[in-house]
């Protein structure tokens, strides 16, 4: 059984189609790109999967469970976690508190908003057993307003680690992260638990070709073509289409 998986499915918004009869699957434990120009729909497919929006046609199961029709917050509970192009982050807290806050629901505490954090020892612990695996180490205790920027982005997959996902939808996430950065940031989604599948957007080829075991090219909503890095930079339609070779060249 996939982790994720998708059966023809669209997105139109009137008479244009966005999304095109997409059929993905995402295995367990994958590492996988989703690769496009500008306008393919990339953003649009991952808002599909995780409830933004609504899609036109099709279905999505997650490990064999149809969630098409399931509430955005309904997917984060069956174990699908993501994080967006632009951080969305509290800068007076430090990553501990940010962690921590959002591990409480499922330690018992939602709906108590004055319940003191320092008594949520047992989220506290397991916040800090997160920051230290992804290398927060000593600035787990820094404001994350002074947190270099490639941390802050790496803050925001911690904080979708906290509801313990499965299924991780990483939308653009070394997007204008340093180039030492951004290599640190990826060996750390590298180093993610191996039964945690990745579905990540990124624009940078060389990222994408070192990191990802699977890459699905989206083209003006459809896939074009999938498979591994070495299929996909020796296919000329995706030198032609994509990287702006010609198909001989």
């Amino acid at each position: 059984m996939s982790a994720l998986e998708t059966k023809g499915l669209c997105k139109q918004f009137g008479a244009l189609q966005v999304t095109k009869a997409v059929d993905l699957t995402l295995g367990k434990g994958a590492r996988h790109a989703l690769i496009g120009p500008n306008g393919a729909g990339k953003s649009t497919l991952i808002n599909l999967l995780t409830g933004v929006m609504t899609p036109s046609a099709g279905s999505i199961f997650l490990h064999g469970e149809r969630i098409d029709r399931m509430a955005a917050e309904e997917r984060v509970t069956r174990g699908l976690g993501r994080t967006f192009q632009v951080n969305a982050l509290f800068p007076r807290l430090t990553a501990l508190e940010a962690v921590t806050l959002a591990m409480t629901p499922r330690h018992g505490y939602l709906g108590r908003p004055f319940f003191p954090l320092r008594r949520c020892s047992a989220a506290i612990d397991e916040a800090y057993e997160l920051l230290q695996g992804l290398g927060f180490g000593d600035t787990c205790l820094v404001p994350t307003s002074s947190l270099p920027y490639g941390r802050q982005r790496l803050l925001e997959i911690a904080l979708a680690l906290a509801s313990k996902p499965k299924v991780i939808l990483l939308d653009e996430p070394a997007a204008g992260v340093p180039a030492g950065e951004a290599l640190q940031l990826m060996e750390a989604i590298e180093r993610l638990p191996a039964d945690v599948a990745v579905l990540f957007i990124e624009h940078d080829m060389d990222l994408v070709f070192r990191f990802a075991e699977k890459i699905s090219v989206l083209v003006a909503g459809a896939i074009l073509c999938e498979g591994t890095p070495q299929e996909i930079a020796a296919n000329p339609d995706v030198r032609r289409v994509y990287l702006g070779a010609s198909a001989d060249g």
